[in-house]
């Protein structure tokens, strides 16, 4: 029956440390019984089979959990392992399209921005807005443009979580 813990001491040098579990005991575990030893730190998340060996209680069957269960894109908070995919494209827009998000209430400079002509955008002007689009497996596709967020560095977090 596979328990939650923490880990609560690393020897890296030694190759050791100890899991604090759900009841609060703690575990030696050894790095060769750990599944992906390059995620193991103090303080990280993991689940184990529960052992005794001659020393007392231990773990094996280690899986350290990555770091974050979830990744924040435009303050959305979507859980890591319901990405499917995401791809980044472009998007023609007017030059003069202004950020709406269902008709934010914008705060006080942003509005006299969006009064204030831009750079005398031309009806007519057209520019090319990056867009991350994020799809789950529950089918749900979040947009993202890159007016709200990052997309260089949000695409290298997604990249990361594979």
């Amino acid at each position: 029956m596979a328990m939650n813990g923490t880990i609560t001491t690393w020897f890296k040098d030694k190759g050791f440390g100890f899991i604090k579990d759900e009841n609060g005991d703690n575990r030696y575990f050894h790095v060769i019984k750990v599944a992906n030893p390059d995620l193991i730190k103090k303080d990280a998340a993991v689940t184990f089979e529960p052992t005794t060996n001659n020393k007392g209680l231990s773990a094996y069957a280690v899986k350290v959990a990555p770091e974050s269960k979830y990744i924040y894109i435009a303050g959305e908070r979507l859980k890591i392992t319901s990405i499917k995919s995401f791809v980044v494209y472009s998007e023609e827009v007017p030059a003069d399209t202004g950020i709406d998000k269902e008709h934010t209430v914008l705060s006080v400079g942003a509005l006299l921005n969006n009064i204030r002509p831009k750079s005398d955008a031309k009806a007519a002007e057209m520019r090319s807005l990056k867009k991350l689009a994020v799809t789950t497996f529950q089918g749900t596709t979040l947009i993202f443009s890159e007016d709200e967020i990052d997309i260089e560095s949000t695409v290298k977090v997604l990249n990361g979580l594979k």
